[in-house]
């Protein structure tokens, strides 16, 4: 195995002699383009011996040698002051401990059949670390002759291996996306919100009269948050072996086979497999998850939210509650004080182990209705799980089927599962038997029930899930005479692919904007506009449309045109076909567009990087006494072709006029008095909040209205959630967690003044964001890693203004970005169980300018009317 020859045959190790081998490892990490300079990390470096112990006499290509490592020395791989070493005047003794480098340095035998590590032996009792340094020194030693892709097993798991053999020289690269090994970690769903990587690993063998000369092998790890890859971390694993001269050595001993000999050579050796072992790091002196909360507590409350000192202590309790017990985290949810304890039920739920979810369902009482706020955030949690898996889903399963105290909590358990059934079936988990009971139960559910609060329960539920199987049932429910029950159907079929949208649903869709069996409230067909033109529509479906414009109620006229223009403007999919059927001057002429109303519909671009990109859009429909019907604000994230809906605020309102002494738009006139807002956040739709429904109800609530927004979501959400175990050629292991935290409020309210004839509708978004990565390579006797930060503190305004009092009324909309501060952290770090340690801290804060998000002309042009009049 040791020696190679252009021949393409292995020539053995020759019996009676010892190769003597120099053998470096390093490890370093870093930004993903900093210096060697600037590493943290540390090298191994010893003699290795090998020499031949036994060969099948009946083939030369099946041999078992024994391998001894001595004269070992741990160093730092960047050049230091002394003050700066932690490994200065260290020795291999002082790091590893007199029973580890005595483990270390007992030999080891490796059998190879055809220059494959097929067997390797060494003691059970050594410590994993030690037998994962003698797998990196084994796995070096793999390698043939003849080119091509084979399958190897060594340390770092059963890889896919390419081989390059040409003139003295043979090239090993390793394709490390194939590696499958014992420890996996988990990723998050969300593309957007995720982390990238990029790996590579290539050993050259340089041979020399048929001998490896050296070995040289690099391995490259690169992680980076896909939305901004600045915050990535890079971790390089180099393997040097060096053929330095050969002496006299033992004879080759006699056996039937390779197992036989090593037991008798020595008893205590045992074949351990040359995959790497699991590795439990213990952590000496550090807090319990107690411990920890106390330091922390101040940060979760309230007052604290809108900081973002908030989402990074929420990130770090999160690893706390991680490695803790049951009763450890349920000590914590006990002790925390009654206003930080929604925060603490963010964390614990977000942290999603067995132990976490099982302290969850025992300190939580859903039959009790003023246990709302935390059931309803423990459900929210569960709704943006970054990994959730099937016990989960059980868990909210059970949860429906026991006694609930709250109606709005059963809605919310039930519109949970949908988005859980959706996260699972992403990662092929679709035939698990809870999924299919939930699948069952929710596609069942809408055609189960008279009651109009449980089928929108149920319908919201199939909107999350995304179901293939629930796009006959939202075609059907699209044609209802109810109009949330429309409403709810097309949103949810403009989030499905438009491969899934059958040419049966279009027409649905078209039936419905075009009220070809029956009346529809403004909304509905607004909502059927937007299906249609997100669908890939057809030449004579776009033509249709534009023919409608004129046809329709005042507002949807206006709000129609101000959609296609959107469309045309911001390039959007439908403009190509829009362009080729406005071209018809019948479908398109000044008596069309010209119509004339408050209704608008706009997209812009808020940020935009090289990694991502954050659009907005605003759409507003009126009715035609100038109240508001429908406001709809979205925030979409792009990144490296994958699409997040991030947010998503809709305020409806209804049943109004009677309140100006206006006549309802057509099929609105016996519409209850109704006021509300539904709220989707990072692709999960929440249970929706009414400000107000029936007379009675309005006016109180109007007489009692104190300016202040009603709360629609706040608390702590984990976004990016990324766990990966690099484990190394040479028997180092490196750990990657990158986490994302974000601290959010997001609130909105309706005022109307009959004594100003004005109404103002609002939504706040208050947020705060940390997301971290760290990498850390810890090896019990020396740990070193780095940590990449970034962080900032935003908040968002959306602001209707109507002012009723002349006609056409007035309407000004305004999306303001306060000025907000952005922080980018790397931290580099290297430490001993002693407790003698380096640390270095760098960072950079700017101001982000704040800023007015533009809209189309004709609303500034409005705004200026409004701000004039007040004045």
């Amino acid at each position: 195995m040791m020696a190679l020859i252009l021949k393409k045959k292995i020539r053995m190790l020759n019996n009676n002699w010892v190769y003597k081998f120099r053998y470096n490892t390093e490890v370093l990490v870093d930004r993903a383009k900093g210096s060697k300079e600037g590493n943290a990390g540390y090298k191994i470096s010893s003699d290795v011996d090998v020499n031949l112990v036994w060969r099948d006499p009946n083939s030369n290509d099946d041999q078992l040698i024994q391998l001894a490592i001595s004269n070992v020395k741990i160093e730092n791989v960047a050049l230091r002051s002394a003050k700066k070493n932690i490994l200065h005047g260290a020795t291999a003794q002082s790091l590893l401990g007199e029973k580890r480098l005595a483990a270390l340095e007992r030999p080891f035998m490796v059998h190879l059949k055809n220059g494959k590590v097929s067997g390797f032996y060494c003691y059970k009792a050594e410590p994993a670390t030690i037998k994962n340094l003698k797998r990196g020194v084994a796995s070096l030693l793999q390698v043939q002759t003849s080119s091509g892709k084979v399958i190897e097993n060594d340390v770092s798991g059963r890889c896919t291996v390419e081989y390059r053999a040409v003139q003295g020289k043979v090239t090993r690269t390793k394709a490390l996306d194939t590696c499958k090994s014992m420890e996996t970690g988990f990723t998050t769903y969300i593309q957007v919100l995720g982390v990238t990587g990029k790996s590579s690993s290539v050993t050259v063998f340089t041979l020399e009269d048929g001998f490896i000369k050296s070995a040289v092998a690099e391995e490259t790890h690169m992680l980076a948050v896909t939305a901004r890859r600045q915050t990535a971390a890079k971790v390089v694993s180099r393997q040097t072996l060096t053929l330095v001269k050969t002496e006299a050595g033992p004879f080759e001993a006699s056996g039937k086979n390779a197992a036989s000999v090593v037991k008798s050579l020595d008893e205590k050796l045992f074949a351990v497999g040359v995959t790497a072992e699991k590795v439990k790091s213990q952590c000496k002196g550090c807090q319990s998850l107690f411990e920890h909360w106390k330091a922390v507590q101040k940060q979760f409350e309230p007052d604290s939210l809108s900081k973002a000192i908030a989402p990074r202590s929420f990130l770090a309790l999160i690893q706390s509650i991680r490695k803790a017990s049951k009763t450890e985290i349920l000590q914590v949810l006990k002790s925390a004080s009654k206003t930080a304890l929604p925060q603490v039920v963010d964390a614990v739920t977000s942290s999603q182990t067995p132990a976490s979810l099982d302290a969850m369902l025992q300190f939580l009482n859903f039959a009790d209705p003023k246990g709302l706020v935390l059931q309803e955030r423990f459900l929210y949690a569960c709704g943006f799980a970054s990994h959730p898996n099937e016990r989960m889903l059980q868990a909210l399963l059970n949860i429906s089927k026991g006694k609930i105290g709250s109606n709005d909590i059963k809605e919310s358990v039930v519109i949970i599962m949908g988005a859980l059934v959706k996260k699972l079936c992403q990662k092929g988990g679709c035939d698990l038997p809870t999924v299919v009971e939930v699948k069952k139960m929710i596609l069942e559910g809408p055609d189960s029930t008279l009651v109009e609060s449980d089928v929108q329960m149920y319908l919201l539920a199939l909107k999350n899930s995304l179901l293939p199987e629930a796009i006959p049932l939202f075609a059907k429910y699209a044609e209802s005479e109810i109009g949330a029950y429309c409403t709810i159907s097309l949103t949810a079929l403009q989030r499905y692919s438009i491969t899934l949208i059958t040419d049966e649903v279009k027409r649905t869709v078209n039936r419905v904007y075009h009220q070809n069996r029956r009346v529809y409230e403004k909304n509905v067909r607004a909502a059927a506009a937007d299906v249609i033109l997100s669908s890939n529509p057809s030449y004579m479906e776009v033509k249709n449309l534009l023919l409608s414009i004129g046809n329709l109620p005042k507002e949807l006229n206006k709000y129609m045109v101000s959609k296609v223009k959107d469309i045309l403007h911001f390039e959007m999919p439908a403009s190509k076909i829009l362009r080729q059927a406005m071209k018809d001057m019948v479908s398109h002429n000044y008596d069309r567009f010209s119509k004339v109303g408050s209704s608008s519909a706009y997209s812009g671009f808020m940020t935009g990087t090289t990694d991502a990109a954050t659009t907005y859009s605003l759409d507003i429909l009126y009715s035609g006494s100038g109240v508001l019907r429908r406001s709809n604000m979205n925030i979409y994230g792009t990144s490296n072709g994958a699409l997040l809906h991030g947010l998503q605020v809709a305020i409806e309102a209804q049943g109004m006029e009677s309140l100006i002494a206006a006549k309802p738009d057509e099929g609105e006139e016996d519409l209850e008095s109704f006021a509300g807002m539904s709220a989707l956040l990072f692709d999960v739709q929440l249970r929706p909040v009414t400000f107000f429904k029936g007379y009675s109800d309005l006016m109180s609530k109007m007489f009692s209205m104190s300016g202040e927004p009603m709360n629609v979501v706040k608390g702590l959400i984990l976004l990016t959630d990324h766990s990966q175990v690099i484990q190394l050629q040479s028997g180092l292991k490196a750990n990657a967690e990158f986490q994302g935290g974000l601290a959010i409020d997001i609130s909105g309210g309706m005022e109307v003044s009959l004594w100003y004839r004005e109404s103002k509708t609002s939504v706040n978004n208050r947020g705060a964001m940390v997301v971290t990565g760290n990498v850390t390579v810890d090896m019990d006797f020396v740990r070193t890693g780095m940590e990449v930060s970034f962080e900032m503190e935003a908040s968002l305004d959306f602001i209707t203004t109507v002012q009723f009092s002349e006609y056409p009324f007035l309407v000004c909309m305004q999306m303001d970005k306060v000025t907000f501060p952005f922080s980018e952290y790397l931290t580099k770090y290297e430490s001993l169980p002693s407790g003698k340690n380096y640390l270095s801290h760098k960072g950079h804060k700017q101001l982000v300018p704040g800023s007015e998000f533009p809209l189309h002309q004709e609303n500034s042009d409005m705004c200026k009317r409004v701000f004039d009049s007040d004045a």
